[in-house]
């Protein structure tokens, strides 16, 4: 059993470096100060928390590349790629305190059953994003594209997950909202 964890602990650790590079690549720093350029484009990837609800937004970027269709789906596939970046930080976070919780009680659940539970709602969740808007950069010609998950999205999920352990589920969905107010205070 400790060769099966090994090894999906090391598969794990792949997976998240793949997604980290992808990310990585497409990483926008925040106030880029482009003129003329909606806020979004110069805010860059964000945890919100306003009157339309806690939402994931992320924002990629493409240079020309001689194809405008082409670009504007390298952008939205970037925007998706910091999107799942920035959903897999804030999960990382639930199952921290998920798992601190469960530690401090009467429910045990193996780290592996958390890590793969975790996995499997960060991709059906990344299937609920959506591209909100595009922009391009006149002088650049840059184009700029902005993908958003509602926190609302995620709390389904996680209701209608049929192979979640009831406990995480319970946990995520009593839980969800304080730990994203909190993510987001620490990342202003």
């Amino acid at each position: 059993m400790n060769k099966y964890k090994s090894r999906l602990r090391v598969l794990l650790v792949i997976a998240v470096a793949a997604l980290a590079a992808c990310a990585g690549q497409t990483r926008l720093e925040s106030d880029l100060g482009i003129k003329g350029a909606p806020e979004w484009v110069n805010k860059g990837t964000s945890y919100v928390n306003d009157k339309d609800g806690r939402l994931f937004h992320g924002v990629g970027s493409a240079s020309p590349m001689g194809d405008v269709t082409l670009q504007r789906a390298t952008a939205d596939d970037r925007a998706r790629a910091e999107l799942a970046r920035i959903l897999s930080s804030y999960l990382d976070v639930v199952s921290s305190d998920y798992q601190s919780a469960a530690r401090s009680g009467d429910s045990k659940v193996s780290e592996e059953a958390v890590s793969r539970q975790i996995k499997n709602l960060s991709k059906v969740n990344l299937a609920g994003a959506k591209i909100i808007a595009r922009w391009q950069d006149k002088k650049t010609s840059l184009v700029y594209a902005i993908a958003e998950l509602d926190m609302k999205q995620v709390k389904g999920t996680v209701s209608a997950a049929q192979d979640m352990n009831a406990d995480m589920r319970r946990y995520l969905e009593n839980n969800a909202d304080n730990i994203f107010d909190r993510v987001t205070k620490e990342k202003q």
